[in-house]
């Protein structure tokens, strides 16, 4: 199928026009039939196609030079035209563009060159395609030429008076074309004529005989007009304005029908019915409606008609009531969670109670979760979990070094190329509107001159305002009370007070080394086993090789450097059968002697290796975002004036902390038994490696102290004694966060003892028993506490 979409037009510079000797026509040309039009040399044509041996041939003719046959149909109800259902004069033309539809057709645009003889047809290959040859112009220059072009132009000036359809730029156009050849082109290219005078005019080769039926055919067409003209005139009298109104419609259609505007109502029309099918809330929909109506009234290929398109697509595909029945069976979602996590009982305690008040009252809103963890300690497939225990739908987005508020809310419609927010695109993406929503590194957004992407999430995690949340794309009210929103983040500090506000807070801390080996022997190494071409019975770990590879070969609180380690063990072994030939049968053990033979020497094994007791170098405890973490304090005395010397990078709560270490110490000389004027005769030198990492935090006062105090008196400290605690002028010992990681940092470490702040005592009841199976906490509430139980 091939129509005409539009007006066509000629090109403006006519000199340009190429001719046949100038373009080589191949053997076998690709073809286009078209069913109810006629083009001629010049004319510059949108056509629509949609027949599939057509779509073909446009696809050949781009796969070499662009150039394709115009035949004409004599019959437009023929599917499949053979010759003689043709007329035997083509165009040549050239495709220009080419628009792919969603339904399958083409929207091309193509420049006809010059008329060409068909003199074979191949119909039964897989595009249309015809042999032609050019078509030789014959003219005689003469007087009776002459006369016929200025007959020509007299009648084309009074059928214009009677019927003036053409616009002012293509009448000076035609009068000021200066060869014959291209005024009787452009005269019956542009008027009205039946399809077959088209073809009749198209098949003369010779300009005299051509302009002669021209002139005729146009002189029979200024009769019509005017009786035509005459009888409207006299019915128009007579009839009422319906009937006037039905006409007036009838034309239009018509005029709808010679313009390729039929596919424009359609598209309307299925725009009518998504809107209607979408199941919009009213004031969407008037919306909607409204945008509608302003797409009817435009030209289907303007850029203003393309944005409306795109805008009505979108709010046509938003799952407006579109949602899943949760799963409420509180049972079935704890046997999930326990199956793919192990540990976790404060998140997954805290998904049960949800499902537990969901139950009873439907209209509960969600809550705003955040989990807060060390990376690896599965904050992310807890989210899917979550998910797979409601049996929810999932997305995810990751707002990390996000800096435009944009990308939350989206761009309004007056930006080009502009689209929704990422909010909205995850839930057009999600198709339902009651997903499980995670929000990954939440703590790691950016602001800068484009605005606070924070700010935006404001309203998106506040149930009291998410019900109404509004893109700037959409310009209308989304209802997002019904998401389950779950963030996540590695450090609580940095997430923006007001978006805290907000949020419950479930702290995932790291795992301790038998965690992790249930983790390792449930899912870590039958999933690495798997990834990696192997059969659980090809290959198997000893307890004592994945503890060898946690503690050696990894430090971290969660389990992806751990996974990581697996996985190259993996690979290796999957390298060595395949080199040695083995048989599936053939087991590999995989014990403590095979791991330092895959994975080398041992990464971390200065961790806890040397605890032996030493002077003036004390063990504390840090928190970072990936966990605990074991920090070293070391003191020297040097001959001096008294001054203090830090290094290691420390921050400037840490440098302070350093001053206070010292005047406490000198505060206890007595106790300390130290001598009274050491602060005058030594420079004292703190440093904590490694001095290129960077370190800050008052939770290293007691450490700094302790180790001031062993470095004056010559005694050692234990090497698996370790302590944290922010320490007063007055020798108070403050409390610290980060609790639980840093003591999972020291059994990591083989620390046997930690002092801990007494004012922390409280939190050990809500730490597992089997974490702190392997220490003995001792809490202290002043620094004399330290010094007499160290120094006795």
């Amino acid at each position: 199928m091939a129509k005409l979409l539009r007006n066509n037009n000629f090109r403006k510079n006519q000199k340009d026009e190429p001719n046949s000797a100038e373009i080589k026509l191949r053997k076998v040309m690709p073809a286009i039939p078209l069913r109810d039009i006629v083009i001629f040399p010049g004319m510059v044509t949108p056509l629509l196609v949609g027949r599939q041996k057509t779509v073909n041939a446009v696809e050949e003719a781009q796969s070499l030079d662009n150039l394709v046959v115009l035949v004409f149909q004599k019959n437009a109800e023929v599917e499949e035209p053979i010759e003689s259902d043709l007329f035997p004069v083509a165009i040549l033309a050239r495709i220009l563009q080419v628009m792919r539809q969603s339904n399958g057709q083409m929207k091309l645009l193509v420049e006809s060159l010059f008329r060409v003889k068909v003199t074979q047809v191949q119909s039964e290959n897989r595009f249309f395609a015809v042999s032609v040859e050019p078509m030789v112009i014959v003219r005689e220059r003469g007087t009776e030429e002459e006369a016929l072009v200025r007959l020509l132009v007299e009648a084309l000036e009074k059928y214009l008076q009677v019927n003036p359809i053409l616009p002012r730029e293509v009448l000076g156009s035609i009068f000021s074309a200066d060869e014959p050849e291209k005024l009787s082109d452009m005269v019956a290219g542009y008027l009205p004529l039946k399809k077959e005078d088209k073809a009749q005019i198209l098949d003369i080769n010779e300009i005299t005989p051509r302009l002669r039926l021209i002139l005729k055919i146009l002189n029979k067409e200024i009769e019509v007009l005017e009786v035509q003209r005459q009888i409207q005139g006299e019915v128009f009298k007579k009839i009422e304005k319906n009937q006037r109104d039905y006409i007036l419609q009838e034309q239009m259609k018509t005029i709808q029908q010679e313009l390729g505007k039929e596919t424009e109502t359609s598209e309307v029309k299925a725009l009518q019915e998504k809107v209607e099918a979408a199941g919009m809330p009213e004031p969407v929909k008037k919306k909607a409606q409204e945008e509608l109506d302003r797409f009817s009234k435009m030209m289907s290929l303007s850029p203003e008609a393309t944005v409306i398109r795109n805008y009505l697509d979108w709010l046509i595909n938003l799952p407006w009531q579109k949602s899943t029945a949760d799963n409420l069976d509180i049972k079935r979602a704890g046997e999930i969670l326990n199956e793919d996590h192990y540990g976790l009982q404060k998140p997954k305690e805290r998904i049960l109670e949800y499902l537990a008040v969901r139950k009873r009252n439907a209209k509960l809103k969600g809550p705003i979760i955040c989990f807060v963890g060390p990376p690896g300690s599965g904050k992310t497939s807890l989210g899917k979990s979550v998910a797979r225990a409601l049996d929810r739908q999932f997305t995810r987005i990751s707002l990390g070094g996000v800096r435009d508020e944009a990308e939350i809310r989206g761009h309004r419609r007056t930006y080009i190329g502009s689209l929704p927010g990422r909010i909205i695109q995850s839930l057009r993406k999600a198709g339902v509107k009651n997903p499980v929503f995670l929000l990954d590194e939440v703590d790691k957004i950016g602001s800068d001159f484009r605005g606070d992407p924070s700010s935006a999430l404001l309203e998106v995690l506040d149930p009291e305002q998410n019900n109404t949340f509004n893109d700037h794309y959409l310009e209308v009210d989304f209802d997002l009370s019904q998401v389950l929103f779950i963030t996540t983040a590695n450090n609580e500090a940095t997430i923006p007070p007001p978006l805290l506000d907000r949020m419950e807070i479930i702290n995932l801390p790291g795992y301790t080394t038998s965690e992790k080996m249930e983790i390792a022997k449930k899912f870590l190494v039958p999933k690495e086993i798997i990834a990696n071409g192997l059969q659980p019975e090809e290959v198997t770990f000893s307890d004592e090789a994945i503890n060898e590879i946690a503690r050696s070969y990894t430090r971290e609180a969660g389990v992806r450097s751990l996974q990581r380690q697996i996985a190259t063990i993996c690979r290796k072994v999957v390298k060595e059968k395949e080199l040695s030939g083995k048989k599936m049968e053939d087991r590999t053990k995989i014990n403590k002697k095979r791991v330092a033979k895959y994975l080398g020497v041992p990464q971390y094994w200065s961790e806890g290796s040397d605890l032996s007791a030493k002077v003036g170098v004390v063990t504390g405890l840090a928190w970072t975002e990936y966990g605990g973490d074991v920090l070293f304090t070391e003191v020297s005395a040097l001959k001096g004036r008294g001054n203090l010397i830090i290094t290691g990078r420390l921050g400037e709560v840490m440098k302070e902390s350093c001053r206070i270490a010292l005047s406490l110490v000198r505060l206890h000389i007595d106790e300390l038994k130290l001598d009274q004027e050491f602060y005058r005769r030594n420079d004292l030198h703190i440093h904590i490696p490694s001095g290129a990492v960077p370190k800050d935090g008052p939770s290293a006062g007691i450490t700094i102290a302790t180790a001031l105090a062993s470095c004056l008196t010559q005694v050692p400290v234990p090497g698996d004694l370790a302590m944290t605690g922010e320490i007063t002028l007055r020798g108070k010992i403050m409390p610290i966060g980060g609790l639980r990681v840093k003591l999972l940092a020291a059994s990591r470490a083989n620390i046997k003892r930690v002092l801990i702040p007494k004012d922390n005592q409280r939190e050990l009841a809500e730490i597992p028993k089997e974490e702190l199976a392997n220490l003995e906490i001792i809490p202290v509430e002043n620094i004399s506490e330290v010094f007499r139980l160290i120094f006795p």
